[in-house]
């Protein structure tokens, strides 16, 4: 088990846990190097901050997950170390979190139309004061017995081919990355292997800010691996990683289960720092 895991998301966003909820439970598993990272939303970063700052054995590090679009896939895009407070980051993510809820809306009469009857009432009650996003809709699925995991949901209905999939407004990856950069925060390419042609849209955005790639990621092969450390060592990113933790169900990899070297939150430290970051670093 890692000691390091860069890719978590709480309730802020679609996870179970809340933010303090998630320090804690890194600090059962004895890690000693984290990251929030919800969907298009910071709003977990202050609590997370506090909490974590009871332990100075854990280095948390602020971060944050938003959704972009190509012509051809879905791309996302890790900021580590953003001013949670940045006017210009804040006004983006509140539009992108209202388009969220309009499109889970029209995902949820789709799947109606198909006879999933899940409830739009009971998807906002799992939300709570969060933003609405396609996992809350899973897990909606998954309480009524349609689907047996909450991976089966973006496999068979609402991941990009799914008869339940609805496109939203679009970001584009440069267009967060510039936002990313304007807010201090240093930018990646999130779960690289979901994206149609990795290395043509890893060469164009090293080109436009971006700093790391997602190399060490939830259920990666060895041989998955080996293909984007390459790719990080060709385009000189740094290799980052995490377990896209949600707590939803136990087919989910665990919290610390993506097998992040040390060595590249290091470097991704090392970087802030030389950004003009101040962090309390392990000794």
């Amino acid at each position: 088990m890692s000691k390091v895991d860069l890719h978590l998301h709480s309730n802020a966003s679609d996870g179970q846990l809340s933010p303090s909820e998630l320090i804690s439970k890194a600090l059962e598993k004895k890690l000693t190097i984290i990251s929030l990272t919800d969907h298009d939303t910071v709003d977990g970063i202050a609590e997370a901050t506090k909490a974590a700052k009871n332990y100075p054995q854990l280095v948390f590090i602020p971060g944050l997950e938003m959704s972009t679009d190509t012509a051809n896939s879905e791309i996302h895009m890790l900021g580590y170390f953003t001013d949670h407070t940045n006017k210009k980051l804040l006004t983006v993510l509140e539009q992108m979190r209202n388009d969220r809820q309009i499109r889970a809306q029209r995902m949820t009469t789709k799947l109606n139309k198909m006879g999933i009857n899940i409830d739009w009432q009971r998807i906002q009650e799992m939300a709570a004061n969060s933003s609405v996003g396609r996992p809350h809709i899973a897990q909606a699925m998954l309480e009524k017995g349609y689907i047996n995991t909450f991976k089966e949901a973006f496999i068979k209905y609402i991941g990009r081919e799914g008869p339940a999939y609805v496109e939203r407004t679009k970001i584009s990856p440069s267009e967060a990355i510039g936002i990313i950069l304007e807010a201090d925060g240093l930018p990646v390419l999130a779960h690289p292997l979901y994206t149609n042609d990795p290395e043509t849209v890893i060469q164009q955005l090293k080109g436009v800010g971006l700093i790391g790639l997602e190399v060490y990621y939830n259920s990666y092969t060895s041989e998955q691996v080996e293909i984007l450390i390459n790719l990080a060592n060709k385009y000189q990113l740094i290799p980052t990683g995490g377990s896209d933790y949600h707590g939803i169900d136990e087919s989910e990899t665990p919290l610390g289960g993506a097998e992040v070297p040390q060595s590249s939150a290091e470097q991704l430290i090392n970087l802030a720092k030389q950004r003009g970051h101040k962090i309390n670093l392990l000794e």
